[in-house]
């Protein structure tokens, strides 16, 4: 094996598309509505509590400006972002805020790498405060429609600044076990990538999410190459507690506070390698959710930095070539879960991250 000790791990960032108006929003929300839409309309629900979070030096963008996606991507190879990895939105051969990732294939630019995450999960009004409610249904009709979703991303297979891992694309599946036969699934999707001339495709399962524990244990044995497990070390604060006690006589006490700890959490028995991990530098989606919202209290760029330490090491432990760490997000602004600059900390987060990647190892 080769020797990884002093390598440099890449670094890639999800990337929200909803930043430009589709009809599909304006009709279920409003003409001109944006992720933009809940993040200004934001306000504090506690003492302390830092809200509206604003964009610093990019502005309120429109991504369907090249110039926004430009911006972007310089500021994210200035600070140390290898990738950004896009939401990709697919029902069944329905597509949702798409034009931002087909204009970054058809134009050539901006020239950073990337790939895509299929968010294959049924769309609820969580963006606007309704999670009960149904939008878009996330379905699996069959061969013929992963046929098509595969030609239809195929174009973007092909770029050359697609991110590869041992000459293979790389396709995050964001919820696995949703899918009625992931191993069917993976089969059907390596036979189409090789049918296409290529060595196949790097599948990668997302596994764990913000306030649960890994879901997914089998992806190695439902043919996944690797899986992103997401590291989000938290504890509950007092007033958690005592709001579960009252929950019933109080139901709109306020958001659930939670305060980040020191170290990530180790990874549980039985998930095999390769193991990529995901950190999040901040979060707190009231601007979404509301009073059923979920705040970390104490998000900074200093504890950013002791977990992004602790995720580049756990990356440096694998082969070079499969050294990658996620990060969520370069910019879902309504979770407060960003690199992006905004009007408090600035570059703050962004100068961690480039000082954490460029320590000699």
């Amino acid at each position: 094996m080769t020797d990884s000790a002093g390598s440099k791990p890449a670094i890639i960032a999800f990337y929200l598309p909803q930043f430009h108006p589709i009809p599909e929003n304006d009709e279920w929300w409003g003409p001109g509505f944006t992720e933009w839409t809940n993040v200004a309309a934001a306000r504090p629900l506690f003492r302390g509590h830092r809200q509206p979070q604003l964009p610093g030096q990019l502005g309120f963008y429109d991504l369907r400006l090249a110039e926004s996606r430009e911006a972007q991507a310089m500021l994210a190879r200035t600070y140390g972002v290898t990738a950004f990895c896009y939401w990709h939105y697919w029902f069944a051969g329905k597509k949702l805020l798409e034009r931002p990732l087909e204009e970054v294939v058809a134009s050539g630019k901006p020239d950073f790498p990337f790939c895509v995450a299929w968010a294959n999960q049924t769309w609820s009004g969580v963006w606007h405060g309704a999670p009960d409610r149904i939008l878009t249904e996330q379905t699996y009709p069959g061969e013929e429609d992963d046929q098509a979703h595969f030609e239809y991303l195929c174009r973007a297979f092909d770029d050359p600044r697609y991110l590869r891992v041992d000459d293979r694309p790389v396709l995050v599946i964001f919820r696995p076990t949703e899918l009625p036969d992931p191993a069917a699934f993976t089969e059907r999707w390596q036979a189409m990538a090789r049918d296409h001339g290529m060595p196949g495709l790097h599948l990668v399962a997302y596994v764990g999410d913000i306030g649960w524990g890994p879901d997914y244990d089998g992806y190695r044995r439902d043919g996944f190459d690797a899986a992103i497990y997401v590291r989000f070390p938290f504890r509950h604060t007092l007033l958690t507690r005592v709001k579960r006690r009252l929950q019933d006589r109080i139901p709109r006490m306020g958001p659930k506070r939670y305060r980040l700890i020191r170290d990530l959490p180790k990874a549980p028995a039985g998930l095999e390698q390769p193991l990529y991990p995901c950190i999040h530098p901040n979060w707190d989606n009231t601007p979404r959710s509301g009073r059923g919202g979920l705040v970390l209290v104490d998000s900074s760029p200093e504890l950013f930095r002791h977990h992004l330490r602790q995720a580049l090491s756990l990356a440096r432990e694998a082969p070079v070539g499969k050294q990658l760490v996620w990060i969520r997000s370069w910019n879902e602004w309504a979770e407060g879960n960003y690199l992006e600059p905004d009007r408090e900390t600035g570059l703050d987060y962004l100068q961690t991250l480039s000082e954490e990647v460029n320590l000699p190892h």
